[in-house]
């Protein structure tokens, strides 16, 4: 399928980021997420919007969430401009699930399944050099200099308590979502536990047979 517009779901974990990246240079289609393009349009006048803030850098540098207007507004100016696109971290919610709809048509959902205590897994064993910000994983993906190994630390917000308070809201906010895929008959769920190379096998076949 040439530049297909496909949404891709999971929990913080399942690996959207990774398999996203290899979709976007396989497929030719842009990689859109909301944080990137929230980054990109921080300045765009939302004055017509009638909110608090007249642009999304404001609510952002108060360290308060976009509301969903925002970010519907965003989301659109950035598939606007895609021919094809890979859409990761939206929707979250129905509310945006509605808006979504009223943007563009959608060629392929796709939604990574990853087990509560796997994702656990994964996020808790993350490890960050504080000095360059480079990610490893105690398992998956260890330094390899000791020197770098001495002085990686554990970020605050992949603690085990705020993993699965992470996971508690994006199951409570982001399940319904899956719920409305599914029951459209759209949703194509992917076994996100295997090997990247496995799970990207499946989602190229996926998106080829859509």
């Amino acid at each position: 399928m040439a530049q297909p517009r496909i949404l891709i779901l999971g929990a913080p974990g399942a690996g959207k980021g990774t398999q996203s990246a290899t979709i976007s240079d396989h497929f030719d289609v842009e990689h859109v997420t909301t944080g990137d393009a929230l980054r990109s349009n921080k300045q765009m006048d939302i004055s017509h919007l009638d909110l608090e803030y007249e642009t999304p850098a404001e609510y952002m540098d108060q360290g308060e969430l976009v509301p969903d207007e925002v970010v519907n507004a965003i989301v659109d100016e950035a598939l606007s401009s895609a021919d094809g696109f890979i859409l990761d971290g939206y929707p979250r919610n129905l509310e945006q699930v509605e808006a979504l709809e009223g943007m563009t048509d959608l060629d392929v959902v796709l939604a990574l399944d990853v087990s509560e205590d796997e994702l656990v897994h994964r996020l808790t064993g993350r490890r960050m050099d504080p000095e360059t910000g480079d990610i490893y994983h105690l398992e998956y993906n260890p330094a390899e200099d000791p020197a770098v190994e001495e002085r990686l630390v554990q970020r605050e917000d992949d603690s085990e308590e705020t993993v699965r308070e992470r996971l508690r809201v994006y199951r409570e906010n982001t399940e319904p979502v899956l719920e409305y895929y599914g029951d459209k008959g759209v949703l194509e769920r992917v076994d996100g536990e295997q090997a990247p190379d496995e799970v990207w096998e499946d989602v190229r076949a996926v998106i080829e047979n859509a």
